[in-house]
């Protein structure tokens, strides 16, 4: 654990940027007042009263320099970096106030632009001052919960305007923070246990943005190693009890990373960590610091569910793939710039490769957990009805499209398949570069090469390096020669029906038996729901009801939809084991159809499955004797 000297208000030392990697030149410029690469004149102050625990309420009271009388625009964050949409929660704010020299001046929000508020600034003014409350979240229902009983999750972008015209790393901020009695936060900006009013020094919004703040009244560190700290937030105490195995694992995951890498992009990394049903849920990513909440048992029943301990590791990596290295068109100069997300197979989708590697070379994941999900990826994808006629290129525009809405047929309309099906790419990717260098190269070459220490300005350097596809080929042609281009082109660009063929390179293939995975006992035990997708055609809840409809599915034939509940299973009440063991018989000679009574809303009725192929969960089952290119991928360096 760092050690905790502080006063009960601390001035923390600011970072300095002079040696990090800064991109110039964004993809877009808007055609009225861009952002330029200047400094803006002046210090704003931030200070955000966050200790209105009960209502979500945080109170804030911001000064900004004005140098000119006349016209000015103030903004509110919009493309939010990690988020890759537009997702400023602006509807959240309320009770603008906007003064000078004690005169209220009046604001009036852009008719088509609805971030950006104008105001004119009077003659003689030196400051703005400006005061608002940002109304979090109550209930689930109206969005994520970022205030509970025991923690809360503080996002700079949510409490913060700023001057338009300037890139964002130009403005200059002092921000604090009061929190409430007895409680303690850590945010990355310095990375220290801190508590009461915790005033920081001078730093710019950008870095500001970047460093979320995680506080509450349970609160436990470790020190892993490499200026890395886990850093556990718990809405009780007894939550906070970790084995040292479970510690060791995750410094595992440190080394791991780091010899994958092979050079650290930040001057130190802070894990946030919430382990709560009371708060809700996050992964996002930062270049020094995650925020990442799991269950309240993720290290008291440690082995229950261990399918979701994939969060940190995911997280982890994006230090390197996604805030070190990001796309040139989703790096953008201010919080006004759409973001462009054309490579998020590469940002997401490798990403999406590494944690599961990384998880299993420490010992974070467990190997048949991590093959389990492989299968069930693999199968997912082969079987899924929109890679008809959906290129996965298009499905990175989902975060703007869909931007996670519930949606009626995810397998048919799709969703932001970047993730899972570009991380088989990547295992493809990885599993031709083995095979046809017999094991001297591999995509740990290419990590090396792209995201390590011959990047930017070398270790430490955690700015940003931007890349576009023609670097992804020819760093890929100079770990192994091959028409990457035109691979790459097909997996994204086209539509094409081979998602596997990276598994069989990796010496495994896929195949069907008629009990779960291990990927999927796991998340039968922590998500109380059976993926039938691969027999009936759904997803059914231990209550019963149905969470997704495979399209063109035995259930989908029969008109059923998300939401339906099955009541009965031939002429029984509903009971999850009675429904699995009447599939199981629909195997072999002579299968009996399945009858079930469903209810929607008000309405029943009773469907008839002819079904005949049994509980079918997908497995990878190996090729051969000896160890396989995948074997050889999920061994610890």
């Amino acid at each position: 654990m760092k050690s905790a000297l502080l006063a009960l208000t601390a001035i923390i030392a600011a970072p300095v940027l002079a040696q990090n990697s800064l991109p110039s030149e964004p993809a877009y410029v808007h055609a009225e007042l861009p952002a330029q690469d200047l400094p803006y004149p002046g210090v704003m102050q931030l200070n955000v009263d966050a200790t209105d625990i009960r209502r979500g309420i945080w109170r804030v009271e911001q000064v900004i320099p004005v140098t000119n009388a006349g016209p000015m625009v103030l903004r509110y964050p919009e493309y939010l970096p990690g988020k890759h949409a537009p997702r400023g929660e602006i509807n959240r704010i309320a009770g603008l106030k906007i003064s000078s020299n004690g005169t209220a001046i009046a604001w009036e929000r852009d008719p088509v632009d609805v971030y950006a508020f104008r105001i004119d600034v009077p003659e003689g003014a030196s400051r703005l001052d400006i005061s608002f409350e940002f109304l979090s979240p109550t209930a689930s229902n109206q969005g994520r919960v970022v205030a509970a009983p025991a923690m809360l999750n503080l996002q700079w972008e949510d409490v913060a305007l700023y001057p338009a015209g300037y890139y964002i790393r130009r403005i200059r901020v002092l921000p604090q923070v009061k929190l409430p009695a007895d409680w303690t936060g850590v945010s990355a900006i310095d990375g220290e246990p801190r508590s009461g009013t915790v005033r920081y020094a001078e730093t710019d919004l950008e870095t500001l943005v970047d460093s979320p703040m995680f506080a509450g009244a349970h609160f436990r560190a470790w020190d892993l190693g490499s200026n890395v700290d886990l850093n556990v937030f718990a809405d009780r105490a007894a939550y906070l009890q970790a084995d040292d195995e479970h510690i060791e694992v995750h410094r595992n995951l440190v080394d791991q990373a780091l010899k994958l890498f092979g050079a650290a992009h930040f001057d130190r990394y802070d894990f946030l960590l919430a382990l709560t049903d009371e708060m809700g849920g996050i992964g996002l990513e930062h270049s020094r610091s995650s925020e990442n909440a799991r269950q309240r048992e993720f290290f008291t029943e440690w082995d229950k569910s261990p399918a979701r301990r994939g969060l940190l590791p995911h997280e982890l990596v994006h230090s390197w793939n996604g805030k070190f290295r990001r796309p040139a068109d989703l790096w953008t100069p201010d919080y006004r710039t759409p973001m462009q997300d054309s490579l998020l197979w590469v940002y997401e989708g490798q990403t999406s490769y590494w944690d599961n590697i990384l998880g299993v070379r420490s010992k974070v994941l467990p190997k048949d957990v991590v093959l389990g999900d492989l299968a069930t990826s693999a199968a997912y994808y082969s079987t899924m009805k929109g890679r008809d006629w959906r290129p996965l290129a298009d499905t990175t525009a989902d975060p703007t499209v869909n931007a996670r809405r519930p949606q009626p047929w995810r397998d048919y309309q799709r969703s932001e398949d970047y993730y899972v099906e570009g991380a088989l790419i990547w295992l493809e990717a990885d599993m031709l570069i083995r095979t046809e260098t017999r094991g001297r190269k591999s995509l740990d070459d290419f990590a090396y090469a792209f995201f390590g220490p011959g990047q930017g300005n070398g270790p430490g350097d955690w700015g940003t390096v931007t890349y576009d596809f023609t670097e992804i080929v020819e760093t890929l042609n100079a770990v192994h020669e091959y028409d990457w281009r035109a691979f790459l082109d097909k997996r994204v660009n086209q539509l094409n029906d081979d998602p596997a063929r990276g598994i069989e390179l990796g010496g495994y293939r896929l195949v069907y038996k008629d009990e779960p995975n291990a990927h999927e006992k796991s998340n039968i035990t922590s998500g109380k729901r059976h993926d039938l997708s691969f027999s009936i055609g759904a997803i059914v809840e231990k209550s019963g009801k149905i969470s997704r409809v495979v399209w063109d599915g035995p259930l989908f034939g029969q008109g059923v939809t998300i939401g339906n509940r099955i009541m009965a299973v031939n002429g029984v009440k509903f009971d999850s084991d009675d429904l699995l063991e009447a599939i199981r018989q629909t195997a072999g000679g002579n299968p009996q159809p399945i009858e079930l009574l469903l209810r929607n809303g008000d309405r029943y009725r009773t469907v008839t499955l002819d079904y005949s192929g049994g509980l079918r969960y997908p497995h990878l089952e190996k090729i051969g004797s000896g160890r396989a290119p995948l074997d050889r991928a999920l061994q610890p360096r």
